[in-house]
């Protein structure tokens, strides 16, 4: 009991650090609901506030989520498509003008022109579609999972985070959670945090 009071502990620091120092919008614990990697709603009113129109939006989240839910592709190849989308938007068709006008998820200039969210046990469905894994830390871009961290008590060590992130990294598992990951953590307090990206092997985390 007193091991996992020391992570919640720890969960607790890290969440007010983000929240309290660096503004991030808390959505709660998640426990009780089937989450994926875009929260279509945030996304939407994220867009709208960019000024796009209704037409747009909708082919751009259409766009995205369609990416971020596939289950044929690698890891990797899946990854790597919704990373030019995240990166270089998505070009619309071609106006009478002949410009083609593209909508950015995130804005890469301008820091404060984007919306960021963290959430706590973000459960996932597993490939199964009966049992769950449950992520410690989420956090978002504009309603997009880009982010993960697994937080330890600081007698368990940061490897062991991290080959629980491998694990779920597995087709198995919740692999498609991890179609949209930019960034994974791992960290406790005693040897501090080190990150990666999908499928870094343990020895290369940083």
């Amino acid at each position: 009991m007193a091991s996992v009071d020391a992570e919640i502990k720890l969960q607790n620091r890290v969440l007010h650090w983000l929240i309290d120092d660096l503004g991030y919008t808390f959505l709660g614990n998640l426990e009780d609901i089937d989450n994926t990697p875009i929260r279509e709603d945030l996304l939407r009113k994220h867009l709208k506030e960019c000024g796009y129109t209704s037409d747009q939006i909708s082919r751009a989240v259409s766009e995205l989520t369609t990416k971020a839910a596939d289950q044929v592709s690698t890891l990797y190849e899946a990854n790597k498509a919704v990373y030019a989308l995240l990166r270089y938007g998505l070009q619309g068709v071609r106006d009478e003008s002949g410009n083609r006008p593209t909508v950015h998820y995130i804005d890469w200039d301008v820091v404060s022109n984007n919306d960021f969210y963290v959430a706590e046990e973000v459960s996932v469905l597993r490939y199964d579609h009966k049992t769950r894994k449950r992520p410690d830390v989420v956090l978002y871009i504009n309603g997009i999972a880009v982010g993960m961290m697994e937080l330890k008590r600081s007698c368990v060590s940061v490897g062991e985070g991290i080959r629980q992130m491998l694990t779920n990294q597995k087709p198995e598992n919740i692999q498609g959670f991890f179609n949209t990951m930019q960034l994974l953590m791992a960290g406790n307090e005693a040897e501090g945090l080190r990150y990666g990206v999908i499928e870094t092997p343990e020895k290369y985390y940083l």
